[in-house]
Order: C-alpha cells, then sequence, then structure tokens
C-alpha cells in the first residue's frame, strides 16, 4: 500500500540567504545578511492509509454485540457515592464543592484502577452514529446493542471554565467548548461520525470520556466556575433522560463538582498536576504529547559529524550555544536555492574571518528527475565541492578558477588539484527542522563526494556507521544515481582511479538498491525495525542493515523459495489473520512476538516488525516491546516510535492504542509481583485514556486534510 503524501505543513521561514542566482554578483556582505529567526520545528510527516482489510462474513464476536452486559466489577471512584462533599441543589440539578487536595487524591486513586477489558467498550469508542450505515454495518447488524453506552466507564473530565488552556491548565483538562453544546439547552456533543468508515476517530474521545465521567469545573472566577458547572450538570441531566427513555437503566449516575480555589494552592501542594503554570510555561510535570515527540526527534537526530569538520543534525535555536559551534550553517528547506557561488565567495574570504554564515540549499525531493537541468546537476556537484574545500581549508589550483561566460566554475580540470592557502578549516552544519529530512538528498551526495564511496554505499554506510536516520524521495533516488559516475569522478578521493575504474563501481549497484525507494525501515532500537511490505521484500536490503529477523504482522513478505531457505524459516515469524479493522486484537499476540524479537537480540541480530504500511499493527508491536524493554509509559513509548519513524505518522487505531494502555498495566503489575510487592495495587497511569486521544488528536491536526 502506498504512503500519501499529504500537504505539509510548511513553518514560517525566512531566507538565512539573501543571496542572489547563480550569475548575481556576490559579496561577503550580502552572504552574511541575515534577519532574525528562530526555527519552529514541525518534522515533514506523511499521513498514510491504512487498509481496514475485508468485512468479516460471519456476526462479530469480538467485540461482543452487547458491549454493556453486566459481567464486569462496577468502576471504583472516590467521588462516588458525593456525600462528602458539600452540595448545592437548583431543582433537580445538584453539584458539589472539591477542594484542590481532593481532586488531586480522586485523579490518583483514578490512575489505580484497571480500565475495563477492551471487549467492553469497543467498537462504542469508534463512534457510531445511527445515521452512519458503513461505520454501524462493518462492526455489526445489531445497531442498537452496539451503540448502547457502556456501563463499565466511569472516569473524571476536568474542565477549565474559561477555556484558556494556554494558562493555568491542570493535567487533562479540557475546554467546555469541547464536549459541549451551549444553545437553548446545553447538552452533551454527538461527534460520533454521521458519514464514511474511520477506526481512528481520536478527535471524538474527549466528548465519549465525558459523557462517561464525574466532571469536575475549576477556576477562580466563581460566578463563570458555578455558571459553567449549572451547564455540565444539566446536560448529565439531559443524557440521563435519554439513556432511560431508551431502556438503559444500568449507567451510573455521574456527578458535577466545582473547584474555585486559587490555582497558586494547585502550584505549591500539587505541582504534579500542573501541565502549565499560571504564567503559561509548560512545567514538565504532565507529559504532553507535542513536546514529548519533538524531545525524542532531537535525540535521535542531535548533530553528529559525517564528514571531517562537516556536521548533519537538526536546525538549532537561533543565538544557542550549538548554533554558535558552527562557522557555516546550510539550511535545506523546501524554499531553499542553489547557489554554489556563495560557497565559492565564502572560501575566497580572508583567513583571519572569524564571521558566522548562514546558507541555503533546496529541499530533498525538491529537484525532480526528469525534469531536473543540467545547471542543477552542476550545482550541486559544484556546492559539493565547495563544501569540501571549506571543511579542508583548501583551495582549488588556478587552472579550475577559470569561469566560463555563464558564471560557471570550469569542472574540466582535478578537483583534487587543490594547494592550501593558508585558510582555517570551516566547521559546517547541514541542517533542517527535524534533522534528516529536507537534508537527505545533499548529505548523501556529499557523503558520497567526500568519501569517494558509490552512492548505495553512501546511503548505507551513513546509516549504520553514522548512525544517521533518512527519508529520501525517489526523486532523490533518480538524481543520485544520475550524478554518482560525477561525485566519484571529481571526488578528491578518486582523483588517482581512472575512469573504467570509477564506472565499474557505479555500474556494480548492490541488489539491494534496485528495489530501493528512497527510505530505510525506521530503527527503533538498535536491534528492532518498523518498516513496511516493501522494506520487507528486500531481504538483501535487511542483511545489509543487520536485520536477520523478520515479523510480519497480517502481511507476509513475498520471497522466493530458495530466499526463504537462505534466511532460515527459524528467523521468520507471522501474525496471521490481524487486520486493521478496529475489531481485530493483538494483545494476545504480544508474548510470542516480543519474545522473538528478544530472541533477535540475544543473538546479535536486528528484528523487522512491518504490516503493510509499517505504521498499525507492526507499529503497535513496537510500542509494546519499547515499554516492555525501555519500562516506558504508553504516552512515552508512543512519541518515541512515532519520532523514529522517519517522515510517516504512526497510526495503531483505536482499539490498538487503547490495548497499548492495558499493556502497561500488565508490565506494572509484572514488575511489582517481580519486586515481591503485591500486584493487585501496582498500576499507575500517567494519562487517562480520554487526554491520550486529545494528544493524538491535537499532534495528527497538522497534517490532515
Amino acid at each position: 500500500m502506498a504512503t500519501i503524501a499529504l500537504p505539509r505543513p510548511i513553518a514560517s521561514h525566512q531566507s538565512s540567504s539573501t543571496l542572489g542566482s547563480l550569475t548575481s554578483t556576490i559579496t561577503l556582505d550580502t552572504i552574511n545578511s541575515q534577519s532574525e529567526h528562530r526555527n519552529v520545528p514541525i518534522p515533514n510527516k506523511h499521513i498514510p492509509v491504512c487498509p481496514p482489510g475485508p468485512v468479516s462474513q460471519e456476526e462479530v464476536s469480538t467485540p461482543p454485540s452487547s458491549p454493556g452486559e453486566d459481567n464486569y466489577q462496577l468502576p471504583q471512584s472516590l467521588l462516588s457515592p458525593p456525600d462528602q462533599y458539600p452540595r448545592l441543589d437548583s431543582g433537580p440539578l445538584s453539584l458539589y464543592r472539591i477542594e484542590p487536595a481532593e481532586l488531586a487524591a480522586a485523579l490518583d486513586y483514578l490512575s489505580r484502577q484497571p480500565l475495563p477489558d477492551p471487549s467492553l467498550v469497543f467498537p462504542w469508542f469508534h463512534g457510531l452514529h445511527p445515521n452512519n450505515s458503513i461505520q454501524q454495518a462493518f462492526f455489526a447488524a445489531r445497531r442498537r446493542a452496539l451503540r448502547k453506552t457502556p456501563s463499565c466507564l466511569r472516569g473524571i473530565t476536568v474542565v477549565k471554565a474559561d477555556g484558556d488552556l494556554n494558562v493555568c491548565r491542570l493535567k487533562g483538562a479540557v475546554a467546555p467548548d469541547e464536549f459541549l453544546s451551549v444553545g437553548a439547552t446545553t447538552e452533551f456533543l454527538d461527534l460520533d461520525p454521521k458519514n464514511g468508515f474511520s477506526v481512528r476517530n481520536f478527535q471524538i474521545q474527549t466528548a465519549k470520556a465525558a459523557m462517561t465521567s464525574d466532571i469536575v469545573v475549576y477556576g477562580e472566577d466563581d460566578s463563570q466556575v458555578r455558571s459553567c458547572a449549572w451547564g455540565i450538570a444539566t446536560a448529565q441531566q439531559r443524557l440521563r433522560e435519554h439513556h432511560a427513555a431508551q431502556g438503559h437503566f444500568t449507567l451510573p449516575d455521574y456527578n458535577t463538582f466545582f473547584c474555585v480555589s486559587p490555582f497558586s494552592e494547585f502550584e505549591t501542594n500539587h505541582p504534579d498536576l500542573v501541565a502549565v503554570d499560571s504564567a503559561g510555561c509548560q512545567t514538565g510535570n504532565v507529559v504532553d504529547f507535542f513536546h514529548q515527540e519533538r524531545k525524542e526527534m532531537y535525540d535521535m537526530t542531535k548533530s553528529s559529524e559525517i564528514s571531517d569538520n562537516v556536521w548533519m543534525g537538526p536546525t538549532p535555536d537561533h543565538g544557542s550555544e550549538e548554533e554558535h559551534n558552527f562557522d557555516i550553517l546550510i539550511e535545506c528547506s523546501d524554499l531553499g536555492r542553489l547557489d554554489p557561488l556563495a560557497f565559492r565567495a565564502l572560501a575566497e574570504t580572508a583567513d583571519d574571518d572569524e564571521r558566522q554564515y548562514f546558507l541555503e540549499f533546496p529541499s530533498s525531493g525538491s529537484i525532480l528527475a526528469p525534469t531536473w537541468s543540467h545547471a542543477e546537476a552542476d550545482g550541486i556537484l559544484e556546492t559539493c565541492k565547495w563544501i569540501y574545500h571549506l571543511a579542508h581549508g583548501t583551495f582549488p589550483s588556478d587552472e579550475e578558477r577559470l569561469v566560463d561566460d555563464e558564471g560557471d566554475a570550469s569542472m574540466s580540470q582535478d578537483a583534487n588539484d587543490t594547494h592550501h592557502c593558508g585558510g582555517r578549516p570551516r566547521t559546517i552544519l547541514i541542517h533542517c527542522a527535524d534533522g534528516y529530512t529536507e537534508s537527505t538528498m545533499l548529505a548523501i551526495a556529499y557523503y558520497s563526494y567526500s568519501t569517494g564511496r558509490p552512492v548505495p554505499e553512501a546511503w548505507l554506510k551513513l546509516h549504520t556507521e553514522k548512525q544517521r536516520n533518512f527519508f529520501a524521495y525517489t526523486s532523490d533516488v533518480a538524481l543520485l544515481s544520475a550524478i554518482a559516475p560525477r561525485l566519484l569522478r571529481e571526488s578528491p578521493v578518486c582523483a588517482d582511479q581512472s575512469l573504467s575504474d570509477i564506472t565499474k563501481l557505479v555500474t556494480n549497484e548492490p541488489k539491494w538498491f534496485a528495489l530501493f525507494d528512497g527510505s530505510f525501515p525506521s530503527r527503533i532500537t538498535n536491534y528492532m525495525y518498523l518498516g513496511n511490505l516493501t522494506h520487507a521484500n528486500n531481504p538483501s536490503l535487511l542483511k545489509e542493515l543487520g536485520i536477520g529477523q523478520i515479523l510480519s504482522v497480517g502481511e507476509e513478505a513475498a520471497w522466493p523459495e530458495h530466499e526463504m531457505d537462505n534466511w532460515g524459516k527459524e528467523n521468520v515469524c507471522v501474525v496471521h489473520g490481524v487486520q486493521d479493522n478496529g475489531i481485530d486484537s493483538l494483545t494476545g499476540e504480544f508474548g510470542r512476538c516480543l519474545e522473538f524479537i528478544d530472541r533477535g537480540r540475544l543473538k546479535g541480530t536486528a528484528t523487522l516488525v512491518h504490516c503493510r504500511v509499517g505504521v498499525s499493527r507492526s507499529a503497535t508491536i513496537c510500542i509494546a516491546e519499547v515499554m516492555r524493554s525501555m519500562n516506558l509509559s504508553f504516552p512515552r513509548a508512543y512519541c518515541f516510535v512515532r519520532a523514529r519513524r522517519l517522515n510517516v505518522i504512526i497510526q495503531p487505531h483505536l482499539r490498538f492504542a487503547y490495548e497499548l494502555l492495558k499493556w502497561e498495566e500488565v508490565l506494572q503489575t509484572r514488575a511489582t509481583c517481580e519486586d515481591g510487592r503485591d500486584g493487585q495495587h501496582s498500576i499507575r497511569r500517567e494519562l487517562e485514556w480520554g487526554e491520550i486521544a486529545r494528544e493524538v488528536s491535537l499532534m495528527n491536526r497538522p497534517y490532515a486534510k
């Protein structure tokens, strides 16, 4: 299944160079002119399409036809019954006053309660609008039973009365308009989709969680808080009446609480509940998916040296210590231009010049074959040449400095015919927002040029030896393949090699490169890669990456029989019968899948985990392994894997995400038992289901249509 590239968000860009075209007049002042800017590290992502698989031809057995059956333990909460809290009445409605310490205790208690089994809450969480025949028909024919709200849910939804979540935000707090419709009467929003089919309706979970929660409204404006709380109590009463009219009497009674204590009391006495303080600053006490993903991204792509004095990494903050570590910063972006004369101008600067320079280069994927011109090819080669001279403090011979009538430097002389003119070597950073997407093409071209390695080998060595991650486009493969002979012919390292030797290097491409589309499978850990069916069908590439095992989740690689024999059938594990349909479960497969992955680790080999697209079923297995091996909560493991999936957004559907939250309970209980403690009181979630779904939805919003 091909990945669908959606229009990607581009951070507001201010060119780091005001250089002209290839034939413009170049001066040092024009090179170094730069406006103040701050990088906005929005990664370049693709949201893939995950096929759900065929509709079951028999009646659905998982989840059961009646999720609301009373075969479970009723949920426990410190807020129910609410008798110990001061009560305010208005007709049939009631509010209960709660203090910060009581709210903190209730949230902590909730985090330690086991979640209901997935079969009890799905497919209700998917969203089953009565008018959505497609969604209804996919899951089961008995739509009325499926739409019943599960009676096994009792959460706590925290609401900030004024709706401003940029300041004074408590853990998990939402705005009233995220789940309430305020009109002639206040009622809960019914956000179940009326059309289409989706098992990734993360955006509706806040509203669904609120319907099955006690709700706590907080703020310092007493009148505003109470007004909001009375509106919510009205909505809860209307929902109870609606359920009663449908004969659904088993639902718990959910209540509304209000807290008007100063926010400073939370900051002083319960800082672990404060996500954003009264000054509008993130506290770091509550995991935030957006910032957690970027932390993981920077940890993964932090700057490292790929060749002498040439580094690759994410764009450093303007004015930071990291930025000052480099003499020249080359920003690769969609708005970047080829301008090798700017690099040449730097090479001609005085030896004692210690100013910092900011240059630019086109983004990977922006120079398309076969429409690219010879001038563009020349520009890439010239850029690599001048980067090399700047990094080594050298300059081409006088003969090579001859310029033709078009203003292009002549390439007729040997690129190794250089002389040291006393210039100091410059430290250079090739960078982009996420550290790999837009800079991949230039990094590979330069590494090939500076080391004399053919493009396929350069690609591989940068990943395996230099530990860099890449996401290139198919057009980059075509472009780099086309200029590969010139990269070697003009490389200083290959100066002593004959044309026939260079031709042999270029034409003897490895077997894996013929099937290569630009992207390697994503290295999640040193012993586990996450990829798609295309990666799985390229066993030669897998072996080059040090992958000796393959775990196929719901999809099998199409290998010739001899390839399977060479690989060894014991090194292949297949999970059958799991589609990406929101019905099939993966929890029962975690044990043998993770055991297989660990078997490879102990043997010193890596395992490729794949499904069709490499974002849902296989990503779920990888998240489960990261949770197990690194002792991470589901939210943190999700961000860890998401950051490393390299330009593709992982998309475990709602049920898989919920199963991973349940897996967190299993791991915590297991760890407690191994320590000799009581496993029944061992779990503690960092975030609740509604909070996690809301964070995922917010992270995906910039990349959605």
